[in-house]
């Protein structure tokens, strides 16, 4: 009766005091066991090969170099010298006005060609180029003796972007002669002093009066001066040959 009312856990404690030995631990699991390596490694995934990876994937048209270049390269306009010989005349038409009366020396004056100049049958230096100089001596009339005059030169000759240096010979212009003017005036003059001449002192008083009347006369009158308005023609002749650069034809 007693061993149905134990309690099964006691009885084992029990029995292991009358047996003389501590309980034993339960045996623990064993470890489980590591998985087997594989027998063999899985293959390596495959590269694609090196030529045919720098390989592009469209090939593109190779550039030509001419197309790079322009068009206008190839047409570029070739030159030759010509040579304008000394003693070329040059027909000039006047930009800038003068007068001998009111230019003065270093002015500078300014005109177009008004002709080609043509040097072996071709256009040497075009209608219409610039040509530049200065006045080098301004005169007006002189009241008692000198007709006016006004010259000038041209040294400088523009043909396309180039600037030449020229040198021309002096375009002079010259008041004309009044001498007949000038005795007719003087005349007159001279019989009005005699007049007068007369009147105050007879035959001598006449003379002398004759004089002053005549030179009064041409002291107080100027001969004409030189005009060259724009517009005006003029020919400058050149003193030395000249050398330009002409486009060749082809």
């Amino acid at each position: 009766m007693i061993r149905k009312i134990l309690v099964p856990g006691l009885a084992s404690i029990l029995l292991a005091s009358c047996s003389g030995g501590a309980p034993q631990p339960a045996q623990s699991a064993a470890p489980a066991e590591k998985p087997a390596a594989p027998t063999s490694s899985a293959a390596p995934a495959s590269t694609p090969d090196a030529t045919s990876a720098a390989k592009p994937t469209a090939e593109r048209p190779a550039e030509s170099p001419s197309a790079a270049q322009p068009a206008a390269a190839a047409a570029a306009p070739t030159f030759r010298e010509v040579t304008i010989p000394a003693g070329t005349s040059l027909s000039v038409k006047l930009l800038t006005p003068l007068a001998s009366d009111t230019s003065k020396v270093e002015d500078p004056v300014r005109g177009t060609l008004v002709k080609p100049v043509i040097i072996d049958g071709r256009t040497a230096v075009p209608a219409g180029a610039e040509i530049v100089g200065s006045v080098i001596e301004a005169k007006r009339s002189g009241r008692v003796q000198g007709r006016a005059s006004i010259a000038f030169r041209f040294n400088q000759l523009i043909v396309g972007n180039e600037n030449r240096r020229i040198q021309t010979a002096l375009v002079t212009r010259q008041a004309h002669a009044s001498t007949k003017q000038d005795l007719k005036k003087g005349g007159l003059g001279a019989g009005a002093g005699a007049i007068i001449g007369g009147i105050a002192g007879g035959g001598k008083g006449a003379a002398i009066g004759a004089v002053v009347g005549g030179a009064g006369t041409v002291v107080a009158t100027r001969g004409e001066e030189i005009r060259l308005p724009a517009g005006t023609t003029v020919n400058a002749m050149l003193r030395d040959e000249v050398k330009v650069l002409v486009p060749m034809e082809r």
